[in-house]
């Protein structure tokens, strides 16, 4: 067992399981989504994204772009909750929470597409 491809593996489907808890929830009720949890979720997909830059091989590349787009999504949730709450102040509005839900919901889409290549790689290695 290569315990490289176990801590690659495990970034990979941890960002998204925490990814999906985000997104679960009414769409607009802030109450259903955690800021901690999405600033978790941030992490470990940043976290993910530095682990795929190893990889030299056509899947590689794509698994870093799906990561990439996730990250990139995150991100711009994070700034639109800073946004709304700290500097617009007006709160965490149905409005900008569904932004926000709307763009980890992206991430997630991208999350998932980078899990089914992850499986899709090891099955044709294992051949």
């Amino acid at each position: 067992m290569n315990i490289e491809k176990v801590i690659f593996s495990f970034f990979i489907v941890l960002a998204l399981t925490l990814n999906f808890g985000f997104f679960l929830g009414e769409f607009d009720n802030p109450e259903h989504h955690n800021v901690y949890e999405l600033f978790a979720v941030v992490i470990v997909n940043l976290i993910a994204t530095v682990l795929k830059f190893g990889e030299r091989t056509q899947m590689g590349a794509v698994l870093l772009a799906t990561s990439l787009v996730a990250s990139l999504q995150l991100i711009a949730a994070v700034l639109v909750w800073t946004f709304a709450v700290h500097i617009n102040n007006t709160g965490l509005t149905p409005m900008a929470m569904g932004t926000i839900v709307s763009l980890a919901g992206g991430a997630l889409m991208a999350n998932i597409i980078s899990v089914v290549l992850l499986v899709i790689d090891i099955s044709v290695q294992r051949r």
